[in-house]
């Protein structure tokens, strides 16, 4: 189940609420929450559930060693890192068995050895987010950054709190183990969590979904019928889905988060608008950006030693998170392509950047994502380098603008223009000075609400792209 659904937002959510708010006690309200977050997970696969259920446990075991090891003195080491390889190991297995035995394939097909194929193993929903979560708390525990967990059910929770449960922010177990046992729900927070979550919801929809047929249909040509303009709608329709799909996701879930008296981080603070790949990502997906700094970026010794040393780091880290968003090649090179950049930068092209006009850094920064996304969307090296050859105008011409006109209609239109604009803080800072744009705000969300409803209710088109990471 994701968010933008009806049966989410017309039966999950209204009984969920209801729920919630009607029992007085904190201790209800969370078995409450945790009861709705594994029917949301088991709502998808069931068959997965007990799967979730074992690493709760396990990881809440190692927590709990570790911390009675801490307490008489000593470190509890062994356990820190036998959960952790638990961990590891359960990502490598359902993530990428897969793509390591078709990598095996391939070498050997290509040296004349055939070998049968075994049965493919099924990805889990969510496993790249709740194995993260887990880690980070035993992380947190080792490091004594926050006590062990002592109750289950409140670790439980934060494993499996729906609202982030399949497609994250990643949230750090020091960061809200407190309000595991103890919120504040106030009128305020709750009216701003509706907001925040309309506002997810309505990126979601009205514009991610309807930038994202045209995005599927035109990486869906075959290389021979690809032109250049056709190539750039792609790409640039790819570009605002992607962001919106996961931005209206984040604030939705930050949006419930607030709702259950919850504050989890901002994930995303308008990252086209950098000025290079550098601040790039300290932009974009910040709470996955931060886990892979402070778990694996500065315990690889950061850009403390030598210059190699410190490129040697970011390629490991980018590398990491390429595979880590999906089980292919191309992600890796995903991955790679933006750890060079990164290389790049700090090696001397951040001063060449520094000395140019704000628009041509930022015309070189967005111009290397888009480049990058071409890899990020493609299945294959083939398909990346046909759809880059036709970006730089090397495929046959479009025939005039017939082809281009076939992807566009005023919906797709209408939501290339709102996402270019709000994908800057324009409208942030208008909203500040005018009042009259404060005073409308709830109607302004009401009108939001009604219109994403109306168009998933009559079966619009509504993938979501980070549901199979």
């Amino acid at each position: 189940m994701v968010f933008s659904t009806v049966s989410f937002l017309f039966y999950f959510l209204p009984i969920f609420l209801v729920l919630y708010f009607a029992l007085p006690f904190r201790h209800f309200r969370n078995i409450v929450l945790l009861l709705a977050s594994l029917i949301f997970y088991a709502w998808g696969e069931p068959k997965n559930l007990p799967l979730l259920l074992i690493s709760i446990l396990l990881n809440y075991l190692c927590g709990l060693g570790m911390g009675r090891a801490q307490e008489k003195g000593g470190t509890g080491k062994s356990i820190f890192i036998a959960g952790i390889g638990f961990n590891l190991l359960l990502l490598a297995y359902f993530k990428y068995f897969n793509f390591a035995l078709d990598s095996l394939y391939a070498v050997l097909n290509g040296v004349g050895i055939a070998m049968p194929k075994a049965e493919a193993v099924t990805l889990p929903l969510g496993i790249s987010f709740f194995s993260f979560h887990a880690i980070s708390y035993l992380v947190d525990v080792y490091r004594k950054k926050t006590a062990h967990e002592k109750n289950l059910f409140a670790l439980a929770m934060y494993i499996t709190m729906f609202p982030q449960l399949i497609a994250g922010p990643i949230i750090r177990f020091s960061t809200i183990a407190r309000q595991l046992h103890q919120r504040h729900h106030t009128v305020r927070r709750v009216e701003l969590g509706i907001k925040i979550f309309i506002l997810g919801l309505a990126q979601k929809v009205l514009i991610a979904n309807s930038v994202a047929l045209p995005a599927d249909q035109i990486f869906s040509l075959a290389p021979e019928t690809l032109g250049l303009a056709s190539a750039w709608l792609g790409i640039t329709c790819y570009t605002l889905q992607i962001y919106f799909d996961f931005f209206g996701y984040s604030n939705m879930a930050i949006g419930l988060g607030l709702v259950t008296g919850f504050t989890f981080p901002r994930n995303f603070n308008y990252p086209y608008v950098a000025q290079s790949i550098t601040e790039f990502w300290q932009r974009w997906h910040l709470s996955l950006s931060r886990w892979f700094r402070d778990y694996l970026y500065i315990p690889l010794g950061g850009n403390r030693g030598s210059s190699l040393a410190t490129y040697r780091n970011l390629f490991i880290v980018f590398f990491l998170c390429g595979l880590w968003h999906g089980a292919s090649w191309t992600f890796v090179a995903w991955g790679l392509y933006h750890g060079a950049f990164l290389v790049l930068e700090r090696s001397g092209l951040q001063k060449v950047l520094a000395g140019l006009p704000r628009a041509c850094r930022h015309v070189y920064t967005i111009l290397v994502v888009m480049v990058g996304w071409v890899f990020f969307r493609c299945d294959s090296f083939a398909q990346a380098l046909h759809y880059l050859q036709a970006m730089a105008g090397g495929m046959p011409a479009d025939n005039a603008v017939a082809p281009v006109l076939s992807f566009m209609n005023g919906t797709v239109i209408t939501a290339l223009c709102a996402g270019i604009l709000v994908s800057t803080p324009i409208m942030q800072a208008m909203n500040k000075p005018l009042a009259a744009v404060r005073m409308a705000a709830p109607v302004l969300s009401l009108t939001l609400f009604v219109i994403s409803a109306v168009s998933l209710a009559t079966g619009a088109y509504n993938p979501f792209i980070y549901f199979r990471f």
